[in-house]
């Protein structure tokens, strides 16, 4: 998705290509595991601090960031073997050249992901000539262009302040721009801004914003068994969740930075897949289907030079594994 960075992860992208010529790949034993603050990927802290991955027979090193950019960056480049990631910015590191594939979908964003504005802003349409905060090139510039779209407005009618996410919402809550994108639990930080108020949200886009685990498709193709593992891993911390919910939520509201009770605030915004889910989504070609809708919709707008091959991108053998 990211227009400016995108010329920039493709050279990255051709001179790994270049340095990996001199010999085959090394076999991995161990999976450096990227994740932000988002409620989808939570679970994650779940399943290390429990000790779920050791049980489940995988080394697996959480790399919690706090840019959410950084960890995309870090996947395209090959500092990290597997990401939790958006499908759109998935799909943009795919059109700048990195080899990718989405083994998971953790979740569907269904509230979290919010445009607020200041008070006496009550539309989207409302945002022409303000200022906006937004992580350029992440999912809720994503989001914004979805809103603007839909209210007949163009990127331009408005003015992007590019701002990394947990940024931007303190830059909004301080007062100097009108509004913000941003993802829980930074959305936290903006409605406290007196007066601020949600203007949409990803409930209003259904299906637009699927969570995932991404890796690096060398990972899956010398060691399968491994992403194995850290699949079978998220469902059963699934269930743990379901069964420990008191225990999960203190954890993940822990890693959150935010109270239990903030914490749980967030549930309805992020819709969990089951197996069985993933299995439809992967099985029904309805991630292809919605990955052409995205990648049609990032070009037309702007976040793409070109239309991304989907050849690769998706690999459900993990999610239907018994």
């Amino acid at each position: 998705m990211r227009a400016r960075l995108l010329a920039a992860l493709v050279s990255v992208v051709g001179l790994l290509g270049v340095s990996s010529c001199g010999g085959p790949p090394a076999v991995p034993t161990k999976v450096t595991l990227g994740f932000t603050a988002w409620p989808g990927w939570m679970p994650w802290q779940v399943a290390a601090e429990k000790g779920f991955f050791a049980v489940n027979g995988v080394d697996v090193d959480l790399k919690f960031f706090d840019s959410y950019t950084d960890s995309l960056t870090a996947l395209t480049t090959g500092a990290i073997d597997a990401n939790s990631q958006t499908l759109n910015d998935t799909l943009a590191s795919v059109s700048g050249g990195a080899q990718q594939t989405t083994v998971l979908v953790n979740d569907v964003s269904t509230g979290n992901d919010q445009i607020i504005a200041r008070h006496g802003i009550t539309s989207v349409r409302d945002l022409k000539g303000k200022t906006v905060a937004v992580e350029k090139g992440t999912v809720d510039h994503y989001l914004l262009l979805l809103a603007l779209h839909r209210a007949k407005l163009h990127e331009g009618d408005i003015q992007v302040v590019s701002t990394m996410t947990h940024s931007a919402a303190a830059v909004f809550a301080a007062g100097q721009v009108d509004a913000v994108g941003a993802w829980a639990p930074y959305t936290t930080t903006a409605l406290a801004r007196p007066g601020s108020t949600r203007l949409t949200s990803s409930a209003e886009f259904p299906s637009s914003i699927p969570d995932t685990l991404v890796v690096r498709s060398q990972l899956a193709r010398l060691r399968p068994d491994l992403v194995q593992r850290i699949v079978n891993t998220w469902f059963e911390t699934l269930g743990w969740i379901a069964r420990n919910p008191d225990e999960a939520t203190a954890i993940m509201a822990r890693r959150a930075g935010v109270s239990p009770q903030t914490y749980r605030a967030y549930q309805p915004g992020t819709t969990f897949l089951t197996k069985q889910q993933n299995k439809e989504a992967f099985g029904s070609l309805r991630l292809h289907r919605e990955a052409t809708q995205v990648a049609d919709f990032m070009q037309r707008t702007g976040l793409t030079e070109r239309q991304p091959s989907l050849d690769g991108v998706f690999d459900a053998s993990f999610v239907n594994a018994p």
